[in-house]
């Protein structure tokens, strides 16, 4: 049987590239797990404490009259950010009440204090105390740029 010393020096090539990666491989490995890990300060712990309390709210809930003058008003309060609304006068609003992050409101839906989500249409959502009560405050979504 005669062997061919091209395909002997091939095969012991590839012998040895695989043998020099599984080296490679264990040495890599062994480095990593022996050297000591560095050690990362920790953050603190975002804590949630209680809300600070609204003053102008405390003083309605203790029977204070009419809210500061200072109080923003009702509409600037409000931020409509989009709307679903179907025939059936079912559907529900994306609504931004204080800057803070919007949230779905349902129709018939509590929004906020004594406010409640009356009716939606295309690019409007009306707040009313009561769903057969007038309106009090009419949200509107900015006109479409063209």
């Amino acid at each position: 049987m005669a062997s061919n010393p091209l395909r002997n020096g091939w095969l012991h090539s590839v012998t040895f590239l695989v043998w020099a990666l599984a080296a490679a491989s264990v040495v890599f490995w062994g480095l990593k797990f022996a050297a000591p890990s560095a050690v990362r300060p920790i953050a603190p712990a975002v804590g949630f404490g209680p809300a600070a309390p609204d003053p102008q709210r405390v003083a309605q809930l203790l029977g204070a009259g009419a809210p500061a003058a200072n109080a923003p008003a009702a509409a600037s309060r409000y931020a409509l950010l989009g709307v679903v609304a179907d025939p059936d006068g079912a559907g529900a609003a994306l609504i931004a009440i204080d800057g803070r992050p919007a949230k779905p409101y349902r129709v018939g839906a509590p929004v906020h204090a004594d406010l409640l989500l009356q009716s939606v249409a295309p690019r409007k959502a009306v707040l009313a105390a009561a769903m057969d009560a007038p309106a009090q405050l009419t949200l509107e979504l900015p006109p479409l740029k063209k």
